[in-house]
């Protein structure tokens, strides 16, 4: 593939991303980095009005065209509806990042079952209706980038995750497969995996020593990773700078899986 400029094979110009979970965290920051780069953004959320706060920031931000659609990831038809909506008004899906997620935090044995099934429904089974709505766009299109937000606990344990790092290990054998399924149509999965991120679902443990010290104790550059700290992986991975890249874990973990 012929290239004037190595910076081209970030670039994103015309193509369409859905993100998941993008209307706060690692999802909106993810959002940015891919409008920043020429792409149209789909936000989405399960709250129309975050959704849309979002998508017209991002669009002041990049000018970029940034459109809010509110959907559960856990929901077949609203997944559904959410993919044909996106079909309608661009006509074409190139990214799909897979950043909705949620984290709740127990002893195993004081985990109550409803809890576990709320983790695991969001993290695995959202991610795996979304997976199979790209794939119903972008194998016909035979281009098409899916990026999976795990997790740095998908590959190592940590005390009262059980339903999280459960979950986030999931998404990794899921990228795994559909990476190997979708490989000769042109259509790349790749797993993405953050570390400690101060994000919103980390704030209640960010000020208690007691619980910071376990994962602190265990990342090498004993920091919080900033949010910015999560686009330039996400773009390697939506953009043609990894176009050989299928069925990959890209940690951004500040050391911790070394």
């Amino acid at each position: 593939m012929a290239v004037g400029d190595v910076f081209d094979l970030f670039r994103l110009d015309d193509r369409v991303a859905i993100v998941t979970g993008g209307s706060k965290g690692l999802g909106e920051a993810m959002a940015y980095g891919l409008a920043q780069a020429g792409a149209k953004t789909v936000i989405n959320s399960r709250t129309q009005r975050d959704c849309d706060r979002v998508a017209g920031e991002i669009a002041a931000d990049s000018g970029q065209e940034s459109l809010g659609i509110a959907a559960d990831v856990t929901d077949e038809t609203a997944v559904e509806a959410l993919f044909g909506s996106v079909m309608d008004r661009f006509g074409r899906i190139d990214v799909v990042v897979n950043s909705a997620g949620i984290n709740i935090r127990h002893p195993v044995e004081e985990f109550p079952l409803a809890e576990w099934k709320q983790v695991i429904d969001i993290n695995l089974t959202g991610v795996w209706l979304c997976c199979r709505e790209a794939a119903r766009v972008m194998k016909p299109a035979e281009s098409g980038s899916v990026i999976n937000v795990s997790s740095t606990l998908g590959a190592v344990g940590l005390e009262q995750r059980s339903a999280y790092s459960s979950s986030k290990s999931g998404v990794i054998g899921m990228t795994r497969t559909l990476a190997k399924e979708w490989a000769q149509s042109g259509v790349r999965c790749n797993a993405l995996c953050p570390g400690p991120f101060l994000t919103e679902m980390n704030v209640p443990i960010a000020n208690d020593p007691a619980m910071i010290e376990p994962i602190m104790s265990r990342v090498p550059m004993h920091r919080w990773a900033e949010l910015d700290e999560i686009k330039g992986a996400g773009l390697f991975l939506a953009s043609d700078a990894s176009s050989y890249v299928t069925g990959s874990e890209l940690y951004v973990d500040g050391g911790w899986t070394c």
